[in-house]
């Protein structure tokens, strides 16, 4: 302590004996500034006087302009302008942000520079903010505090992006590189996009390799200007309206333009010939070019024009895009590969036609399906002569038909699929996603050799399946784009597709988010995944929640468009829950023989009210024309039947249960019991099963406000009663009306049977009698004669079914007339009524003829042969031993 006393002694006597040395050796914070104070206090002075001088500038305007007139001024200024521009870029090289202010466009100058001023800004103040905060102590590189039990979310590995270590490798990892803040393309369109609900018109003006001329239509499309309808209507329903003031058809506005060009496309010999496959150049050899010019493409265009084929295949965005949007082209030939910008060049690619619609170059492309659509809706461009090895590879039978594979089995390229889902709006494009795209077309003109050769090789070297498959390619350059069209029946097809059943409350839910995110996607140009996925938008559908809390709670995330309007959406809602509650209708099963009537549609006053409605609205089961009664289930009124009524044999009971309808107590009942309430509780719920869908009686409805007038529950209870009692009316008209019905029907009947037994009687008048049967078989022994009916006519027998004789007596003719004769009774054979015997009766009496075979002695040496001849199959022998005693065992 006594030596550093010392030392720090000698030190400070040798400062004060020399101050000028002392300041020197002190180091400047800037030169000139001894410290910060200093050196802000000159910058604020600074600044200050710069504020000063620029507004004694002459003002934007006449005054700015007539100074600008003089060329001494316009000469100060750009020297001075130039000088700001340099200090301002060696202030954004210190900070490590982009410079190149003075080397920009005339055109588009002023928003570069603007950009980079305003992106020089943000990354200036952000430091200075870190700064800050770790002057007053604040560590912004420490981890942020989380709460307890808080996990940061993991990454998702699953199949799809996962790749499998083969061949000692180690499994790699990759994610979908999405970008959050890349600016919006579809501002700088041109031609904007058009999200409106009406039709897609194509968007060629030029038809080049035409054999039949493009439809004037079209070719008139450019001048707008003289169209009134263009000014506060989209384009394309300003194109329809334009097309039906001018009366032209509708078929050549929404036709393909190469119809009649692929129509009649003949592949040549050449193609359908076995060729020897030209072996692709190493990627590393190959040159690429990059196209975002106008002057490059069109260079590109008369390069590809020259040649025989050329691969293509397109990179597409549809996640922040109602419609979608063709990021890249990538065009590869035998010797170079070509990678055009498409967002820059969105409004100029239509001049490619020339070599994609030329019959005499072929088109390669890999499942073209989707490609054919996108190129016709964001460019114009049609395809003739197209050659999709997808189709060559169903054809061939191969294991699987994506271009991976085609590339493993033809090149023996794995292609790395890392970038697959990545947001090719990204500008400038990564080398690792150029070479990925690059690789889709590079090698595709080889497989297209390598595959021709084996469809003739299948074959048999015949060229029947080969040119099947350029039918098929064919086929796919004919598709059209169809813009999709909302309607109100749309939301049908997805509810479809996700097999749910919702009863109506959810249902009209659905129906309302569908056509809330529809409209809201194509306002903002978002897709409909982005405002609001079909997974969230089903589970609000099904959960109904009562606050907007609970429409957040159903989705994770949360998109932003639902936080933002997360209001609108409770509003539909509770909409949706203010249906009311019904299951979801079944279709019933057709039973044979019977058919059902449709339902008449009834207004019905609640959910389960179903006895509100007319009794003609209830299912009816039509079989054989009978008369039906109109009966009467669990009324208390004896009901009374006719004598007519009582023989029709169907009978329909419509329900009388009214639901809904108050309780009418005495005027002077007292106050029960919580027994007695219970016990009466349990009788009504015996009498009425529908007691547990009306609510409680005076529990939670005020009783003046059922008689105020001016209350809501007065009006729907004085609604109901007058509707009851019209729907009451209507029914007692429907009652007499079949009340009437019925009696005339069994009136009609009635009618009938007298006529049937008139008719019977007068049939038997003339038959004679048992008794003149009996006395003609004693006189003569002979067959009975038949008496008042002609030779050739039976006996007519008594007919079961009355309303078959009644037909048959009036058939039969009219008897012949005799005198009446009465029987003498005084001739009669009076022993026939004593117990003697008397002559067989040839009518037949199976118990005495049972007795006469008993009786009956046979002569000797004849056997009694009862199987013979005269022996009743009817009336077997011991069988029919009615009218005379049993032969019981003696003890």
């Amino acid at each position: 302590m006594m030596k550093t006393s010392k030392k720090e002694s000698t030190n400070s006597g040798s400062r004060d004996d020399n101050p000028d040395a002392n300041r020197a050796e002190e180091s400047e914070l800037c030169p000139g500034f001894q410290d910060v104070d200093a050196f802000v206090k000159y910058g604020l002075g600074a600044v200050l006087s710069a504020t000063k001088a620029s507004a004694g500038l002459p003002q934007a305007g006449d005054e700015y302009d007539f100074y600008r007139s003089f060329p001494g001024f316009q000469e100060f200024c750009e020297s001075q302008g130039d000088k700001l521009l340099h200090c301002m870029s060696q202030i954004m090289q210190h900070h490590g942000c982009r410079s190149h202010i003075r080397d920009r466009n005339k055109l588009t100058g002023l928003e570069e520079r603007f950009d980079l001023v305003v992106d020089s800004n943000d990354v200036i103040l952000e430091r200075a903010g870190i700064l800050l905060d770790e002057a007053d102590g604040v560590n912004r590189t420490q981890n942020p505090v989380m709460p307890a039990g808080f996990q940061p979310p993991k990454i998702v590995v699953s199949s799809w992006n996962r790749k499998g270590s083969s061949s000692g490798s180690r499994s790699e990892t990759f994610r979908l590189l999405h970008a959050k803040n890349v600016a919006r393309p579809q501002l700088k369109f041109k031609e904007k996009v058009d999200n409106s609900n009406t039709p897609f018109v194509p968007k060629i003006f030029i038809k080049p390799n035409a054999l039949k001329p493009l439809p004037s239509y079209f070719s008139n499309k450019q001048i707008r200007k003289e169209r009134p309808e263009d000014l506060d209507v989209p384009a394309a329903l300003a194109d329809f309206i334009h097309q039906q003031r001018t009366q032209e058809h509708v078929e050549d506005m929404f036709a393909h333009p190469y119809q009649y060009e692929l129509d009649h496309l003949t592949i040549p010999e050449k193609l359908l010939s076995k060729p020897e496959p030209q072996m692709y150049k190493p990627m590393a050899e190959t040159k690429l070019s990059f196209i975002d010019s106008l002057e490059e493409l069109v260079a590109l265009n008369g390069k590809l024009c020259q040649l025989p084929e050329f691969a293509v295949d397109l990179e597409h965005h549809s996640y922040r895009s109602f419609l979608g949007i063709t990021c890249l082209m990538q065009i590869s030939t035998r010797e170079e590969d070509f990678i055009i910008d498409t967002l820059e060049l969105r409004g100029e690619m239509h001049i490619l036609n020339e070599a994609f619609t030329d019959p005499t170059i072929v088109k390669v492309f890999h499942g073209a399906d989707s490609d054919i659509e996108w190129l016709q809706r964001d460019f114009g461009l049609y395809v003739v002569n197209l050659f999709d090895t997808h189709q060559a590879s169903r054809a061939l039978n191969l294991a699987r038909h994506s271009l991976d594979h085609l590339l493993k089995n033809f090149c023996n390229v794995n292609s790395d699929k890392r970038y697959q889902l990545a947001d090719w709006r990204i500008r400038p494009l990564p080398e690792e996603m150029i070479e990925y795209a690059r690789a889709d077309t590079h090698y595709l003109l080889y497989i297209y050799d390598c595959m021709r050769a084996q469809l003739l090789e299948s074959n048999h070297g015949q060229p029947g399946l080969l040119q099947c498959v350029w039918n098929k390619s064919k086929d796919v350059s004919l598709k059209k784009y169809v813009k999709p069209i909302f309607t109100e029946e749309s939301y049908l097809e997805l509810q479809r597709k996700q097999k749910r059943s919702f009863n109506t409350q959810q249902l009209t839910t659905f129906r309302l988010l569908y056509a809330w995110r529809d409209k809201l996607a194509r306002q903002e140009d978002e897709s409909t995944g982005y405002v609001l996925p079909t997974h969230m938008m089903i589970k609000i559908s099904e959960e109904l929640p009562k606050e907007p809390q609970g429409i957040i709670a159903c989705c994770n995330p949360v998109p932003p468009l639902v936080r933002q309007q997360v209001n609108e959406l409770h509003l539909l809602v509770q909409q949706g829950r203010e249906m009311p509650l019904l299951k979801a209708e079944m279709a019933a099963q057709k039973k044979k023989g019977l058919t059902t009537i449709k339902k008449a549609e009834v207004p019905l006053f609640g959910p389960h009210d179903t006895s509100r409605g007319s009794e003609s609205g209830h299912p009816q089961l039509v079989a054989d024309e009978v008369p039906v009664k109109q009966g009467v289930l669990f009324s208390e009124e004896d009901y009374k039947m006719d004598v007519d009524e009582q023989k029709i044999s169907s009978l329909l009971a419509p329900a009388k249960i009214t639901l809904f309808q108050e309780l009418e107590t005495p005027a002077g009942q007292r106050s029960l019991s919580v027994a007695q309430t219970k016990a009466r509780s349990i009788i009504e719920s015996f009498e009425n099963p529908f007691r547990m869908y009306l609510p409680s009686s005076g529990a939670h409805v005020n009783k003046n406000a059922k008689f105020d007038p001016s209350s809501k529950i007065f009006e729907i209870s004085k609604r109901w009663k007058l509707q009851s009692a019209e729907q009451q009316q209507k029914e007692m008209e429907v009652k007499k009306k079949s009340k009437e019905e019925a009696k005339q029907k069994a009136r009609k009947l009635s009618e009938e049977r007298t006529k049937a037994k008139q008719s019977y009687q007068e049939s038997l008048r003339n038959i004679a009698s048992v008794r003149q049967q009996a006395a003609n078989s004693k006189d003569g022994g002979r067959k009975k004669a038949r008496s008042g009916c002609e030779d050739g006519e039976t006996t007519p027998k008594p007919s079961k079914k009355l309303m078959k004789s009644a037909e048959k007596s009036q058939k039969t003719e009219p008897p012949s007339e005799e005198t009446f004769k009465p029987f003498d009774y005084a001739q009669s054979d009076l022993k026939v009524f004593d117990g003697s015997k008397a002559k067989d009766n040839t009518q037949f009496d199976p118990n005495r003829q049972a007795q006469d075979f008993r009786k009956k002695k046979f002569p000797q040496g004849q056997k009694n042969n009862l199987s013979s001849g005269n022996r009743s199959m009817s009336y077997m022998k011991g069988k029919s031993e009615r009218g005379f005693r049993h032969n019981w065992p003696k003890r």
